[in-house]
């Protein structure tokens, strides 16, 4: 009886952990709300996918308004008018215009990924990357503590909850990892219920928290007073809300999110994956409009927040603390209604969460592999859910399931996400000569810039939490790259008309091959090339050779396709010459490529390098070169199982 290496149910569990790998293998994307989608996906109004972007966004009104009343007291308002005029005046401006720049929801990183090439490159995007998942993961975190702060400071449940909130938050994260355990299907229908009851019932809120401040007169004046007491004048009072405005910055959040949702807006029937001219359009209308809306709230909100709850309940323990609008929901509107808006709020909240995490799986595959930076495992989706789900218990627990501890990490995401956006299209507008565009958005970028350092200074528990997430995507990624470092990964090879016809001509004869270093390329170094290597392997004077010499472009490059030219020189002299991240890796994929296409086992002769073999290794890993002989016999190795059918390798 024949017998499994893995008992049935492990293999079981093996196959359901990795259902899907080898597509997405092939595909190197993961589906979710922010995924590109399929050709046959006919996309969804502006509208629509305007409220998958805002589940995120919106919901932030959920914990926004204490945080501004903490951070600025008396002088919340000014402090959140400053914050809208940075948020139509800067954040939308940019953003409008990386959705022309990157139409298919790749993003401001992908943008700076085009500018910069190499290793410094590479390392740029990882940090950004880095950033993003400080941006998303906690999302999930602040977002799951809030909502359970409003399920814990219910008054119908307070009682029974009391002292619970950290238990809530790891379940409802714990919920959330599940869900997507079982299969995350796009929702696009739900988020617009939920966004269209959340905003609703913020309406009646604000309205009637605005008529309690109109009908009890003495409201606004005794904020007046009070704030001129304690600032002075208006200029004092703007420059104080200009210094505590970075504090507030989680009310820009949802920006990224929204042009990372880019794929699913409908656009034209004309429009094309190169020319969406539509999609861009109408993407540019999500971002208004939510900007918009979210503006005319962030006011509102702050504005009866202020005048209608007295400080000290903002504060820790405080009944306003992390559910300011829902304080006044239950106040001023009554319990039933207040309870109806704490399971609004729980919900969009939490369905925030699932956007992030979709984001999360979105986001790492549409770079780690790419560079060759994410183990075999990481392209399929369960996997990475268990691995954010368990950093996401860690970061709820280090920061005790509290939202305004979390507030500086989650600012810190934010900004820096938007201060590299501001820098892609300052240096788009640029190189476009848009010299009018290039000067408003590099003061847009200076800014953000100085809302990101200052709140690093105040909070450095974000930039703390982001260096985390660098290291440890830079810490797997560079792991992954030397587990995979004798990978083939060419994905294509392409030879030219007289290449083609260099291989038919040999291929009725044994297939020798000359690996070559092109240095002057002159005759004696072709012949010479020739005379040492029938030296060195005893062959007659009528064997026949083609050399074959690579270019390295850019080492930091993991899949690329090799096209394959041929020339002759020196009227004599066949040369295979080939462009690629790696030398080794070329020339194995030219030797496979000629086995499969001729039938016939090719040759391959190298000289050996000089230098020690760590040094070498090093110089492959991050240059492309070094000891190429055995490199590229290990990648034959590895690519062809089969000894008899493998190309042979021949040094000397």
């Amino acid at each position: 009886m024949a017998t499994t290496e893995h008992p049935p149910s492990t293999s079981r569990l093996r196959a359901w952990m990795l259902e899907g790998l080898s597509d997405m293998g092939k595909s190197g994307g993961h589906t979710g709300p922010h995924a590109e989608p399929e050709p046959a996906h006919k996309g969804q109004r502006w509208w629509r996918v305007m409220c998958l972007t805002g589940v995120d966004y919106f919901s932030t009104l959920g914990y926004q308004p204490g945080i501004a009343a903490l951070a600025a007291g008396l002088l919340s308002p000014v402090a959140t008018v400053v914050l809208v005029v940075v948020t139509l005046a800067g954040a939308l401006p940019v953003y409008r215009r990386v959705a022309a720049e990157s139409p298919h929801g790749e993003g401001s990183i992908a943008m700076l990924e085009r500018l910069l090439s190499f290793w410094q490159g590479k390392l740029f995007v990882l940090t950004l990357l880095g950033f993003a998942a400080t941006d998303f993961l906690i999302t999930m975190t602040l977002s799951a503590a809030d909502a359970s702060t409003h399920l814990v400071e219910n008054p119908h449940l307070t009682n029974a909850l009391q002292g619970k909130q950290m238990l809530i938050t790891l379940f409802l994260v714990a919920l959330l990892g599940a869900v997507f355990l079982k299969g995350f299907l796009e929702a696009i229908g739900v988020a617009v219920a939920l966004v269209g009851v959340y905003l609703g019932l913020n309406v009646v809120v604000v309205i009637v928290g605005l008529w309690h401040v109109i009908t009890a007169g003495h409201l606004v004046t005794d904020w007046a007073g009070a704030l001129t007491t304690e600032h002075g004048n208006v200029f004092a009072m703007v420059g104080v809300a200009l210094l505590v405005f970075p504090k507030l910055a989680l009310g820009l959040s949802g920006f990224e999110t929204g042009v990372a949702v880019m794929p699913h807006v409908k656009g034209d029937p004309g429009d094309t994956e190169q020319r969406p001219a539509g999609r861009i359009r109408d993407t540019r209308k999500l971002l208004t409009t939510a900007a918009l809306i979210m503006s005319g709230f962030l006011i509102a909100t702050s504005f009866i927040t202020t005048l209608l709850i007295p400080e000290r309940e903002f504060k820790a323990g405080g009944s306003a603390n992390g559910r300011a609008l829902s304080y006044l929901a239950h106040e001023y509107i009554g319990g039933v209604f207040g309870t109806v808006y704490d399971v609004s709020t729980i919900a969009i909240l939490w369905f925030a969460g699932a956007s992030a995490m979709a984001g999360l799986l979105n986001l790492m595959p549409r770079y780690l592999p790419r560079y060759g930076m994410a183990p075999h495992w990481a392209r399929a989706v369960r996997p990475m859910v268990i691995v954010f789900t368990l950093v996401a218990f860690l970061v709820t627990w280090i920061f005790d399931a509290d939202v305004n501890k979390q507030g500086g990490a989650y600012a810190t995401g934010v900004l820096v996400l938007i201060s590299s956006a501001a820098i892609a299209v300052t240096i788009a507008a640029r190189k476009a000569g848009q010299r009018g565009w290039t000067i408003g958005f590099a003061v847009i970028a200076a800014v953000f810039l100085y809302t990101t350092v200052v709140n690093v200074i105040e909070r450095p528990d974000g930039v703390k939490i982001g260096a985390c997430f660098i290291a440890g995507i830079i810490l797997v990624s560079l792991l992954s790259r030397l587990a995979r470092a004798f990978e083939l990964r060419v994905t294509s090879v392409t030879l030219d008309p007289l290449a083609e016809r260099f291989v038919r001509d040999v291929a009725h004869r044994k297939m020798r091959f000359i690996a070559n270093e092109p240095d002057r390329r002159d005759q004696a170094e072709y012949r010479e090339k020739i005379e040492q290597i029938r030296a060195d392997n005893d062959m007659p004077e009528q064997e026949d050779f083609i050399f074959a010499e690579v270019t390295v472009t850019d080492p930091s490059e993991f899949e690329t396709g090799l096209t394959v030219r041929g020339e002759v020189l020196h009227g004599r002299y066949r040369v295979l010459t080939l462009e690629h991240s790696s030398i080794s890796n070329a020339l194995a994929a030219l030797l496979l490529h000629v086995r499969d296409t001729t039938g016939c086992t090719p040759h391959i002769y190298f000289e050996w390098t000089e230098g020690g073999p760590f040094t070498n290794f090093l110089r492959f890993f991050l240059f492309g070169q070094g000891e190429v002989a055995p490199v590229t016999r290990e990648v034959l190795r590895e690519a062809e199982p089969d000894r008899a059918r493998r190309p042979r390798v021949h040094t000397g």
